[in-house]
């Protein structure tokens, strides 16, 4: 049987509450060999207690080796095998900025990015341009037409906007155009099946007639698409989980995964210190069961592949964590989506540190939060799509298997 229909059958409609904290990129690497990651070079003495009082263990977001990207990363976290549902960030995108994704659309994300006069990327995000800027410069794409298809611009955040085209019998399998380095042109938009050669060939028009557009700005003269994608049928938290959940975040890309999976989206934060008050607002005026709260900028310093920014980002992390623990959560789970060490620039496939705080914890001996410790506590090392059955069976919420 599958496995989340077994946790659907097993649900209980009563409970503890949840609080899932993510810290977006969290595990890291020493730049170093015997050096501390960005983790254990980081202060934090908030979740140091919280590790002496809970269990921790490192977490595999998809399998051992894979490196994940941001959407299949949360759905693990979720509880949603992410080899079976697969959310293309170009949907995650549209539907965290409330774009409502049909069934004949195709979503993609775009960057803009920066070219130099023979066309080579030199800047793969525009120099992270103003949200102002960048809305600007989308305001004027809106005014792209293309035969045969309905097409839609919205902007995003900073260098981030969304395309959707929308037309009967798109496909979404196109590969990206980003080629993820610099020194290079963006790459031609390429079809892997039939269905997808007209949404490919509509991705070259719109792309010819943005450069038209934009093409003397000083930064912002060219753009990538990425994640081309439809709207997935995922059962909700609801239906998988009995639990009325709630988001909290900044980016519209949480956002949007979170609405896919049936959360409610609170509040409209802008900093982690605003993301903490809606929670606490929401912990005490409504009755929802779960809360995922978001945090973007461990993993941006990430891959800027500043080392000490994100060991700040970690600090700023910790900081907060006293006034979540003053609500008294019956769980409380602290992780990461994935790994992006400052050392690789990148996402990587690494396993995240992750902890869980509740009554019914274990105690594995740990006395801080870091890599080293995790690798010796009592959650082992488990793939992502199992941290949700064990927070609901720490919070009283799953019944007895069999007699």
């Amino acid at each position: 049987m599958d496995f989340q229909k077994v946790i659907a059958e097993l649900k209980e409609d009563k409970g503890g509450r949840i609080i899932l904290m993510v810290a977006d990129g969290l595990g890291g690497l020493p730049l170093e060999p015997g050096g501390p990651t960005e983790l254990e070079a980081a202060k934090t003495p908030n979740l140091d207690r919280l590790a002496s009082r809970g269990v921790c263990g490192l977490m595999t977001p998809i399998k051992p080796g894979i490196t994940p990207g941001s959407g299949p990363g949360h759905l693990g976290i979720f509880g949603y095998d992410p080899l079976k549902y697969v959310i293309g960030r170009g949907v995650l995108e549209a539907t965290g900025i409330g774009f409502a994704v049909g069934p004949d659309d195709v979503a993609i994300r775009c960057n803009f990015c920066t070219l130099d006069s023979e066309g080579r990327i030199t800047d793969r995000r525009a120099g992270r341009i103003p949200t102002e800027e960048s809305a600007a410069l989308v305001q004027k794409l809106k005014a792209i037409r293309i035969p045969g298809v309905e097409v839609f611009v919205e902007p995003v955040k900073e260098h981030r906007f969304v395309v959707v085209f929308r037309a009967p019998g798109l496909g979404a399998n196109v590969a990206d155009t980003d080629p993820q380095q610099v020194g290079v042109p963006p790459l031609d938009p390429q079809a892997h099946d039939e269905p997808s050669q007209k949404t490919a060939e509509i991705a070259r028009q719109f792309i010819a007639e943005a450069r038209k557009i934009i093409g003397q700005h000083p930064k912002a003269n060219g753009l990538t698409m990425r994640g081309f994608s439809k709207r997935p049928d995922l059962p909700s938290y609801r239906e998988a989980y009995g639990l009325k959940a709630a988001a909290i975040a900044v980016y519209p890309m949480y956002k949007g995964l979170a609405s896919l999976v049936g959360m409610d989206l609170l509040g409209q934060p802008s900093t982690l210190d605003e993301e903490i008050d809606v929670l606490e607002k929401a912990w005490k005026e409504s009755d929802y069961d779960f809360f995922f709260v978001h945090f973007k900028y461990t993993d941006s310093r990430g891959e800027d592949g500043n080392f000490d920014a994100k060991v700040k980002m970690i600090e700023q992390f910790d900081s907060v964590i006293p006034r979540v623990e003053a609500l008294r959560p019956d769980v409380l789970i602290v992780t990461g989506d994935h790994s992006t060490p400052a050392k690789l620039k990148s996402h990587s496939w690494h396993p995240v540190p992750t902890l869980l705080v509740a009554d019914t914890c274990r105690p594995d001996g740990a006395t801080e939060f870091s890599e080293r410790a995790c690798l010796h506590g009592g959650l082992g090392h488990f793939e992502a799509m199992y941290l949700m059955p064990l927070a609901l069976a720490h919070a009283g919420r799953l019944a007895k298997f069999g007699a």
